[in-house]
């Protein structure tokens, strides 16, 4: 990878066989494919991004190493590649009339709707156009940190989903989506203190607290 060392890149990608690294890369991919619609139709209720990273790091896949959550530019190939894996697989599951939810709080198999047009791969869906074009997953780090916000809580001109958007409220610990933002902004803040490290919680939980602000913020910016 472009900006990383061998020693600091959290995607295990040694493949025998593999000519070069983009080899590398489709081989990951597809052991990806298999792990994530296992991990996925074995939490019918769905499960979130962090947990789905943690699930791909354990046994028996371990295909994830270590990932930094607190440092963009090193959690962010690992977001892009697991979400390149689920927008193929969305696409493969339509197929057989099934439909996965994507979402970095929440991501689950349904039964493919059919009034409802959301979600089917032929529909205008600029998330998916980003994910899947993979020269998008080397990208220098001002580039990364320009585009975290926009593509993690909704591309821009995109309103989170409904469904998101009381997900992510939840996660803040509000019963329902708050009236206004400076609202949501206080209770961030004293959420994220409430989980710092250094009051015994993880750096796991604040990402998870980042993502859930972010779609918040996403939500208020198109409805103001």
């Amino acid at each position: 990878m472009d900006s990383m060392t061998e020693s600091q890149a959290p995607i295990k990608m040694s493949y025998p066989g593999a000519v070069n690294e983009d080899d590398c890369l489709e081989q990951q991919i597809q052991h990806l494919l298999v792990a994530v619609e296992h991990e996925i139709r074995s939490t019918p209720a769905g499960m979130n991004e962090l947990s789905l990273i943690k699930a791909l790091q354990g046994q028996p896949w371990e295909l994830l190493g270590d990932v930094v959550f607190s440092e963009p530019e090193k959690l962010y190939p690992v977001h892009f590649l697991l979400f390149h894996v689920l927008y193929r697989l969305r696409d493969q599951l339509s197929e057989a009339g099934e439909s996965l939810q994507i979402s970095p709080l929440n991501i689950r198999i349904e039964k493919q709707s059919v009034v409802s047009g959301e979600g089917v791969p032929d529909s205008v869906d600029t998330l998916r156009q980003f994910y899947l074009d993979l020269s998008q997953y080397r990208l220098p780090e001002e580039a990364i940190q320009r585009m975290m916000n926009d593509f993690w809580a909704g591309a821009p001109g995109q309103a989170p989903a409904q469904g998101e958007t009381r997900e992510a409220a939840e996660i803040l610990g509000f019963q329902a989506v708050p009236s206004d933002f400076p609202t949501v902004k206080k209770r961030f803040r004293r959420a994220v203190m409430n989980a710092h490290p250094d009051r015994g919680g993880k750096t796991e939980t604040i990402q998870d607290l980042n993502q859930a602000f972010a779609v918040l913020k996403a939500h208020f910016r198109h409805n103001i």
